[in-house]
């Protein structure tokens, strides 16, 4: 088997992969909303706690200072949004709209661009379901919430998956 037969061959189980991890997320939209939400704040703290270890092998008192003032912070920030994960997925509705809008126009600005590629079709049409997806989640702010967050990265994980495998099959052809 060619490079690339190989590589089509494991995109288009990645593709598979992923669509199942899409179907799992719309089936539990609001765990997976509440997953994303604390994962992100469980990130931002171990964050500070690193931030706060390189503190304290800065060289000077200064830097060192400094340092431990903005550990000490993202250690809070983290903390905060461990404790109010409303405040996190509200946080969180507002990235996941730019995200979606901003991913859907590179992904159909490489549909367009990608003349005669195989999954030409999908990643122009999965382009415009995310930036729909993004336009509809900024819409609905605040009142979209955790649930929202997994329907919307479950949609997402779904045609990104699909776009995988039809990459895929072109690199095996």
């Amino acid at each position: 088997m060619s490079d690339a037969g190989a590589s089509g061959k494991t995109m288009t189980l990645l593709g598979v992969l992923t669509i199942i991890l899409g179907v799992l997320a719309l089936l539990a939209p609001s765990l997976t909303g509440f997953s994303i939400a604390l994962l992100i704040g469980v990130l931002v703290l171990i964050g500070g706690v690193f931030r706060l270890i390189w503190a304290f092998r800065a060289g000077s008192f200064g830097k060192g200072l400094l340092g431990v003032a903005l550990g000490l912070l993202t250690i809070l920030a983290g903390i905060i949004l461990l404790a109010n994960p409303v405040l996190l997925s509200g946080m969180l509705t507002i990235f996941l709209a730019v995200y979606f809008i901003v991913d859907g126009i590179a992904e159909l600005a490489a549909g367009l661009g990608a003349a005669g590629a195989g999954g030409r079709g999908w990643l122009i049409f999965g382009g415009i379901v995310s930036i729909l997806l993004g336009i509809m989640l900024w819409a609905q702010f605040p009142f979209s919430g955790v649930w929202a967050l997994g329907i919307l990265f479950g949609i997402k994980l779904f045609f990104v998956g699909m776009i995988m495998i039809a990459g895929g099959r072109a690199l095996k052809a």
